[in-house]
């Protein structure tokens, strides 16, 4: 290709170009122009309805405003008018708050007027009063803590002769009535109660066929008899006593077992250690039948039904333990009878009566092996086997350990007292005896203006002279109860103590 037509072309190529940048030129010039007359229009328009929209806008708020305004002012007229109200309230109150403050401080004024008029009239009132006093006291030539002295000694002594007149009268009516109560029921129960008489023993006699018969019990070196009371826990006594040995023993169950067993072994002949054994094991069931049976009996004797079977068989176990010579479960038998009898009189729970009385020595069957009173062994006994409860306290408080909480109660009490004191019922040992008797004088004799004093009656009077220049016939009456009470309180004996005071005043002169 020529440099000619390269030229040629180079120029058509430049002047191609350049055509083409004055048409692009002049196409941007117009379309700019047309895009620019668009966006004018469109802001325009834009404008517009911002305007539009602003006016709206405003309007709306200015609405708005207003409605908030109005609101405002008018909540503010709401509380300008309360806080009005609230003012004028406060207003009056506050001058009746001032009345008020005024006729207080009138009050206080005239109160302190008064108290000042009081306390002057007060003065003049202990002056008046001290005044007088010290004429009273150099008229009566006595201070106030002496005229006080003879006032009050003049005041308990009047008291005192008033309150032993009406003691000593009270007394008088209640033992009058009280006596005649008490003569007529035990009268009565005693005539309805059959009793017997038994002596204590310690000791039980076997009689024997032959006294050949107490070389077989001794045995060989002595070792049958020491056999038997090894196994029986007593003691054998072989003396001189003709066709008779005697068992020894302070447990009257163990006693029984062991003369059953001897006497059954003197009647089949056989005695060696083995067969002592047996024979004692054999007799131990029988004599516990025996015990059971004699509860039984007895419950059904004094009316008690229902006992628990463990109650019984320590009942019956009564049927050998002696007191004073009283056997125990006819004691309790007859206890028993008597408190029905006496309840019925008073309209006391009979049952209640009956069971308690019945049971009230149930410790006394078990208080060789076991440590305690026996009212308190008895009652906790019974209480383990379901006794009721009042039956339970009459129990344990028949020797007043434990305080009587129902009229039951009392009642066994008396109705043991009455069947231990009967004519026969118990004997008392010689020196027992004299140990009270003497017991009886030392208590009267402790008392201040007793110059003598003697037990009569076997113990049941205590009759007491005192020195009448120290005891008047008030104090008597004072002493005779001051004695008793100290006798219920240190004492223990059957039925009761008569306490008698005798003063005597004697006039001795002389003709000359």
């Amino acid at each position: 290709m020529t440099p000619t037509i390269i030229l040629a072309m180079v120029a058509i190529f430049i002047v191609a170009l350049l055509l083409g940048i004055g048409i692009g030129y002049v196409f941007k010039q117009t379309f700019n122009k047309e895009a620019q007359e668009k966006l004018r229009e469109e802001a325009e328009r834009i404008q517009v309805a911002a305007k539009e929209n602003a006016l709206a806008i405003e309007l709306e708020a200015k609405d708005k405003a207003l409605q908030l305004r109005q609101a405002a002012e008018a909540e503010i007229l709401r509380r300008r008018n309360e806080l009005s109200r609230e003012e004028d309230r406060l207003q009056k109150r506050r001058e009746e708050l001032d009345n008020r403050t005024d006729r207080m401080e009138k009050r206080e004024q005239a109160i302190n007027k008064r108290q000042s008029f009081l306390d002057k009239r007060s003065n003049e009132i202990e002056k008046m009063h001290s005044d007088e006093m010290e004429e009273l006291q150099r008229i009566s030539q006595m201070t106030i803590d002496e005229a006080r002295q003879v006032l009050l000694a003049e005041v308990e002594k009047e008291a005192r002769n008033d309150m032993a007149r009406i003691i000593r009268q009270v007394e008088a009516e209640a033992k009058e009535e009280g006596e005649r109560r008490a003569r007529k029921l035990i009268a009565d129960a005693i005539q309805r109660v059959g009793a017997e008489h038994v002596s204590e023993v310690t000791t039980s006699v076997v009689p024997l066929p032959s006294d050949e018969m107490k070389g077989r019990i001794i045995g060989r070196n002595g070792r049958n008899i020491h056999a038997f009371e090894q196994a029986a826990g007593v003691d054998v006594i072989v003396d001189d006593t003709p066709e008779a040995v005697t068992i020894s023993c302070f447990d009257p169950v163990r006693r029984e077992v062991a003369k059953r067993s001897l006497s059954k072994l003197v009647l089949d002949g056989r005695i060696h250690p083995a067969y002592i054994e047996k024979v004692l094991k054999q007799e131990q069931k029988e004599v516990e039948r025996v015990m059971a049976e004699a509860g039984e009996q007895a419950a059904y004797d004094a009316g008690v039904p229902g006992l628990n079977p463990e109650i019984t068989k320590m009942l019956g176990r009564l049927k050998f333990r002696t007191s004073y010579g009283q056997n125990q479960l006819s004691h309790a038998v007859e206890v028993s009878k008597l408190a029905s009898v006496l309840a019925s009189e008073l309209g006391a729970d009979v049952e209640v009566a009956k069971a308690g009385a019945l049971l009230h020595d149930l410790g006394k069957a078990m208080d060789y092996n076991m440590e305690g009173t026996h009212a308190m062994l008895g009652a906790e006994f019974a209480k383990r086997h379901g006794v009721n409860s009042r039956v339970v306290n009459a129990i344990a408080s028949h020797h007043h350990e434990v305080d009587q909480e129902t009229v039951e109660a009392v009642i066994i009490e008396a109705a043991d007292a009455i069947s231990g004191a009967r004519p026969g019922a118990r004997r008392e040992s010689l020196e027992q005896y004299l140990k009270r008797v003497k017991a009886l004088e030392e208590i009267a004799d402790s008392h201040k203006g007793v110059s003598q004093s003697y037990a009569l009656q076997a113990g049941r009077e205590v009759r007491i002279f005192v020195k009448p220049e120290d005891i008047d016939d008030l104090d008597s009456i004072r002493l005779a109860r001051d004695v008793a009470k100290k006798i219920e309180e240190t004492m223990q004996y059957p039925g009761q103590i008569k306490v008698t005071v005798i003063r005597e005043t004697r006039a001795v002169d002389f003709a000359k």
